[in-house]
C-alpha cells in the first residue's frame, strides 16, 4: 500500500466524470485511513496552473503532475503524460488507466470496493480513455455526458456524494433520448459548419448533439481537412473553454499553446477573461495559431487585439 499521509485538501478535475469519480474515492479513502472528512476542491486546467500548491499535504487527482507539485506529502494520482519526475512527492501514474480507476484500486486495497463501483469505474474508464472497442463505449458516454450537461458540483449535488447512485439514474434516460434524437441531428450540421482556424485546426460550429461523440465522428470519417478539431463552450460567467480533438495526438499541442492540457487526443483549455463571446474566441485564436496572422496582427480594438495576444503568450 502505498503511504498516504493525511491531506489538508482533496484537488481534482472539475470538467468531466473522471475528475468526479476520482475525487469522490478519494475522500472515502481519507475517511478510510485518516478518519477524517477532507474537503475537495475541483478546478478547471487553467484555474488550477494559477493555483499556488501551498498546503502541507494534498491529494491531487486528474490535474495533471508538474514540477510545482513536487512536495513532500503530497500525493499525486494521475493519467496524463509527463515529463517530470518526482523528488519528493509520490507520484501514482499510468497512461492507460484513468484516474478513476487508479483511485479505485487504492481504495479497493482498503476493502472500499463493491460491485456496484466496479460497474461504475469501468463506465468511467471506457469513457475517459475512449475505448471505442469496449462494448459498453456508448453507454459509457451517456454517463461521461452527465457531467458535462449538468456540471460537476450540480451533478454531485444530485447524487449527495454517493457514487452508487449514478448507476441506472433516471437521468441516463434523458442522455439516451439525447443521443438517439440529437446526435445525428447535430453531425449533419456541424459537418458542414467548420470553420478554419488553421490549416490545420478547424473549429466546429455545434448546436444540439454530444460535442465529444459528434467531432470523434468527423475525425474518423475524415470529414475535414484539419487534424485538429475543436468546440467552443460559452459558460454562464462568460469564460470561453475550448475542446480540442485529434486522432495522432496533436492535439494535446495545440491546448499546451492555450495554457490547457489533457491527453494526446483529448485536451481541454479555458481562453483568457478578455475573450467573451464566441466570435472573439474564433479572433483570438486563429491571431494565436494562424502562421499568417502571427506576422500581421491587426490592434484595432478588440482590447488591443486580447493585449497583443497576451503579450505573445509571454
Amino acid at each position: 500500500m502505498v503511504d498516504m499521509p493525511k491531506p489538508e485538501v482533496i484537488l481534482t478535475h472539475e470538467s468531466d466524470l473522471d475528475g468526479l469519480v476520482a475525487g469522490v474515492l478519494l475522500k472515502r479513502l481519507a475517511k478510510k485511513l485518516h478518519g477524517a472528512d477532507v474537503p475537495m476542491e475541483a478546478y478547471h486546467y487553467n484555474t488550477w496552473r494559477q493555483r499556488e500548491p501551498r498546503e502541507t499535504a494534498a491529494w491531487v487527482c486528474d490535474l495533471g503532475f508538474e514540477g510545482r507539485l513536487d512536495k513532500p506529502a503530497w500525493v499525486i494520482i494521475d493519467h496524463h503524460a509527463t515529463e517530470a519526475l518526482p523528488k519528493n512527492a509520490q507520484l501514482i501514474h499510468d497512461l492507460n488507466k484513468s484516474a478513476g480507476l487508479l483511485c479505485y484500486e487504492l481504495c479497493q486495497q482498503e476493502g472500499l470496493g463493491s460491485p456496484a463501483l466496479d460497474r461504475l469505474v469501468h463506465l468511467n474508464n471506457v469513457a475517459d480513455l475512449f475505448l471505442e472497442d469496449d462494448p459498453d463505449f456508448v453507454i459509457a458516454n451517456d454517463y461521461a455526458n452527465l457531467v458535462k450537461t449538468y456540471q460537476f458540483w450540480n451533478l454531485l449535488a444530485i447524487i449527495d456524494g454517493g457514487l452508487e447512485r449514478l448507476l441506472d439514474h433516471p437521468l441516463l434516460e434523458v442522455m439516451a433520448i439525447k443521443r438517439r434524437i440529437e446526435d445525428p441531428l447535430g453531425f449533419a450540421w456541424s459537418r458542414e459548419n467548420v470553420a478554419e482556424i488553421s490549416p490545420t485546426v478547424g473549429c466546429v460550429d455545434t448546436v444540439i448533439g454530444n460535442n465529444n461523440l459528434i467531432v470523434h465522428q468527423l475525425l474518423e470519417q475524415q470529414a475535414t481537412p484539419y487534424p485538429v478539431l475543436i468546440t467552443l463552450f460559452r459558460k454562464a460567467n462568460n469564460t470561453v473553454i475550448v475542446s480540442l480533438r485529434s486522432k495522432n495526438g496533436e492535439a494535446i499541442k495545440v491546448a499546451e499553446k492555450l495554457q490547457g492540457g489533457g491527453h494526446a487526443n483529448a485536451s481541454g483549455a479555458t481562453l483568457p477573461r478578455s475573450v467573451k463571446t464566441i466570435p472573439d474566441a474564433i479572433e483570438y485564436l486563429r491571431h494565436l495559431l494562424h502562421p499568417a496572422l502571427q506576422k500581421v496582427a491587426p490592434l484595432n480594438n478588440l482590447e488591443s487585439l486580447f493585449a497583443s495576444i497576451e503579450v505573445a503568450k509571454k
